[in-house]
Order: structure tokens, then sequence, then C-alpha cells
């Protein structure tokens, strides 16, 4: 026989769970980790000609200073990224291609920000290269003059 007791138990689980449901739905999905790779792996990359796209995703004052990019990078603002998506070059990219992003910031925030940008979007092979631009220049990775304008 259910006493009253059992059944404020039994409600109080049920709205107990969906609390704990609703809470998961409204958590963000983001992934976890994004993967780094470090500028001697990646210049060891472009050296075999490996098919890759490298997003330059340096501040506007970081890119305007500078007069190169790593030889062959698609910049893009990271705060645009995402719609950027929807437009050449970037629409035409295949989800399994693999994708590096740098940055020059201390710890790689903006390249990591394009990554999980990337990852949501179905993207399955996203990097972001550790030490950025300076452990670029480091290695004496290929460069090429940056667009005008």
């Amino acid at each position: 026989m259910i006493t009253r007791w059992n059944c404020m138990m039994i409600l109080l689980t049920l709205l107990s769970l969906v609390t704990i449901v609703q809470a998961q739905n409204l958590a963000p999905k983001t992934p976890a980790n994004v993967d780094l790779i470090s500028a001697a792996e990646l210049k060891a990359k472009v050296d075999r000609n490996e098919t890759l796209v490298i997003l330059d995703v340096r501040s506007s004052e970081s890119y305007a200073n500078s007069d190169r990019r790593i030889k062959g990078a698609i910049y893009v603002k990271v705060r645009r990224l995402e719609h950027r998506l929807n437009f050449p070059p970037l629409k035409d990219v295949p989800r399994d291609r693999e994708i590096i992003t740098y940055c020059a910031c201390p710890s790689e925030e903006a390249s990591i920000a394009a990554a999980r940008i990337l990852l949501e979007n179905g993207f399955k092979r996203v990097k972001a290269l550790k030490g950025g631009w300076q452990d670029w220049l480091k290695v004496n990775g290929p460069v090429e003059a940056r667009p005008k304008g």
C-alpha cells in the first residue's frame, strides 16, 4: 500500500531528476579540450606538403602590426569565425580536413577559442598552435607577405 510518505518521496525524486536533466540541457556544449600542436610538428607537416588549413586568428592590432603570416594562412577574426564558415573559402573546407589555428596570445586564448568554434561546427581534426606566431618564427617556419588592406 502506497502511503503519503512514499508518494512524497516519489514526487521529490522525480522533481530532482527533472532538475538534473534541465541543468544538463542548459550547460554549454563545448569541447573539453583542444589539442595543441608544436611549431616544429606543424613545420614538419608543411614541409611534407600535407593537406591542411591554417587559420590566422591574431587580433586585428597584432595582424595589422605584422607584414607577414604563416604561408597559406587564412586570416579571420575569432568573433566572425562562425559566420565566415558560411562563405568561401571556409565554406568549402571538408569537415575532416586538418585545421590549425594560431594567434599571438600569451596562452593561445584566441586560437583555442577558434578551435572550439570549429569543433562545435562539426570539424573533426582541429588543433591550436602551441606558442603561436612567436614559436612559428623561432622554428623558421615558412611565412609570406600578408595581403595589404
